[in-house]
């Protein structure tokens, strides 16, 4: 070890070139030059986000049950030449649940932002 190096551990890792490339773009960005400096700062400071994708996938598949109600009410408007009240007010449930949904969303992605 050298007299120089205060930190007697070395870790290495391998990358593609693609990744060195963004990597070094990352440094200019942050107004960083040492390579060591950046990657040690990065790796002790930085965070990796975990998405918990359920909520997401409720929310498709509403939309699909909301996107699949609203052709068969326009396929039977067209047939009979009239609509249901109560396929409305369901179609409303529904799209007042896709929202409910919706808010959940973005109230746990600004929640990622605050922590």
């Amino acid at each position: 070890m050298s007299q120089k190096r205060t930190r007697p551990i070395r870790l290495c890792f391998r990358v593609f070139e693609h990744e060195k490339d963004l990597i070094i773009k990352k440094m200019e960005q942050a107004g960083i030059r040492n390579k060591e400096a950046y990657l040690r700062k990065v790796a002790i400071d930085g965070f990796v986000i975990k998405l918990e994708l359920s909520d997401m996938k409720e929310f498709i598949r509403l939309l699909g049950t909301v996107s699949n109600n609203i052709n068969q009410i326009t396929k039977r408007a067209n047939e009979t030449r009239s609509i249901y009240e109560s396929d409305v007010l369901n179609l409303q449930k529904m799209y007042d649940a896709l929202w409910e949904q919706a808010n959940g969303i973005l109230r746990e992605l600004a929640e990622i932002r605050t922590k």
